[in-house]
């Protein structure tokens, strides 16, 4: 089989049992295409031989009859998730040189079921960001151009270089973690699918926290089968983690009818934002016709709130960052700075904390400090949390009237040059103006590729669900996918 770095989890997984082809080639494949994709610089930390090592028992389970379905496939894991034994930096300076002694609960769930780490892939620092450019380790690169123009563009944040790496086929999906966002913007920005399960149904063990009652895990992958496949097989509950739903997992893959005749969708007034794009209106109508044409309602909704959404999460999160960051203080591992005579601990937190943030990680810390501080606590903290249960009010009273998904643009834009919005930290805060309602009420949400700009480069629409829904809302996006049709790959420049 050619170029089997291009194939799917789904096509992958039937070619394995097939015995069409073996895991150590798939392998082979997916490294090779990784030596070559330098320029994208979406792989951070490669574990070729891990990766040789897991396929040769992939193929061996394989043969033996025992294999689920993503025994053998070679998958990329987000920099947020601590591998064993192998570097997790999360993207920063300060923890340089950590390398676990466990497994999170999440790539764990991978391995057990036979997938094949290829490495451990580039994101914003901490996770925070939403163009991949707070990242210790530079920038990563999406592997779209605008037209023929040369200048590098975001693959998205903070999953950036999991998006660049199964949109250039360096893998045949990834890991990624949504905590305003971080999953979906990057899909859409990149032309693959990319779903946040609800809050709960991931353990959150072993991934480095951002913002604890946000972060949710999940898939980004080369098609919403694949999302399905991949997905099951990351949920589960873990008593590890006190927020982790003790819920059956369902067969989402055998959802996958795409048949949505009678099922409703909303379409929320509240999305029609000043200043959007006529290329995205224009795809959310599209969208609506689509899903419409599969035997859908299409009924007007409003969510009320959500204008507050964006200001809301931008105190949260910061304020549960600046909590979980305080961690990171040179003492038990990663970055310790270097003392000057006459310095004690206190000097030793400053400087290790001032040499291992970058300057968005520090942004945001501070910014959470002092939303929490005295005097400043019930005017931000405590109203913007007030806003959130409005906020997944909206939604419940939406879905109380019979709605099964929700219908909206993934991202305000098309992919943008890489340099064009740092130096605007609010004007980078509204990538995420679509996606963190999602992440404030705790619901599933995904993105699907469903057309390309004026300049050739893909937009994305998203479906939210209902709580605990992920397979219907899988079968939604199944639905959109088949009617959009979106076939379109970046050409290889790198």
């Amino acid at each position: 089989m050619a170029e089997l770095n291009k194939l799917g989890l789904a096509e992958a997984r039937d070619a394995l049992r097939k015995g069409d082809v073996t895991s150590v080639e798939l392998t082979e494949a997916c490294l090779t295409e990784i030596e070559g994709a330098g320029a994208l610089n979406a792989f951070v930390h490669n574990t070729p031989e891990i990766a040789r090592d897991q396929a040769k028992a992939a193929d061996a389970r394989i043969k033996a009859g025992d294999a689920p379905d993503m025994c053998g496939l070679p998958i990329g894991i987000k920099d947020l998730f601590c591998t064993k034994g192998v570097p997790s930096q999360a993207g920063s300076r300060i923890l340089e040189g950590f390398l676990p002694e466990y497994e999170s609960t999440v790539s764990g769930n991978l391995l057990e079921a036979g997938a094949v780490m290829l490495g451990k892939l580039n994101m914003d620092e901490f996770a925070m960001g939403s163009s991949n450019e707070t990242s210790v380790y530079g920038n990563a690169v999406n592997p779209w151009r605008r037209g023929n123009d040369e200048a590098a563009l975001t693959p998205g944040g903070s999953s950036g270089g999991s998006a660049s790496a199964v949109a250039a086929d360096l893998c045949l999906a990834a890991t990624g973690t949504d905590t305003g966002g971080s999953i979906r913007q990057p899909a859409a920005f990149t032309g693959i699918t990319g779903i946040k399960p609800t809050y709960g149904r991931c353990s959150r063990w072993g991934i480095v926290a951002f913002a604890s009652s946000l972060d949710q895990a999940g898939p980004m992958t080369k098609s919403v089968r694949d999302a399905a496949i991949m997905l099951e097989a990351m949920c589960g509950h873990d008593p590890k983690d006190s927020t982790s739903a003790d819920l059956p997992v369902p067969n989402f893959e055998a959802m996958l009818t795409g048949d949505i005749k009678g099922k409703k969708i909303g379409i929320p007034a509240e999305y029609r934002m000043d200043g959007m794009p006529d290329e995205i209106e224009t795809l959310w109508a599209q969208g609506r016709e689509m899903l419409a044409d599969a035997g859908a309602e299409i009924v007007d909704i409003s969510l009320p709130h959500t204008k507050y959404a964006l200001p809301a999460y931008y105190v949260i999160a910061p304020a549960e960052a600046s909590s979980n960051l305080a961690r990171y203080d040179g003492v038990r591992y990663g970055h310790r700075a270097t003392l000057s005579q006459g310095d004690g601990i206190t000097e030793m937190y400053e400087k290790t904390r001032a040499e291992g943030f970058g300057d968005e990680v520090k942004r945001r810390v501070m910014i959470g400090t002092y939303v929490l501080s005295a005097g400043f606590y019930d005017a931000y903290y405590n109203r913007a949390r007030k806003v959130r249960t409005l906020i997944k009010k909206d939604f419940e009273d939406v879905f109380a009237q019979g709605i099964d998904a929700i219908l909206t643009p993934a991202t305000p834009s098309a992919a943008f040059g890489l340099g064009e919005a740092s130096d605007d930290p609010v004007q980078m805060y509204l990538n995420d103006v679509f996606t963190v309602t999602v992440n404030m009420a705790g619901l599933p949400g995904i993105a699907v590729p469903a057309g390309t700009d004026a300049q050739g480069l893909p937009l994305g629409l998203q479906l939210i669900g209902r709580p605990w829904e992920e397979g219907d809302l899988l079968n939604t996006a199944y639905a959109l996918e088949a009617r959009a049709g979106f076939v379109a790959k970046p050409g290889k420049w790198w």
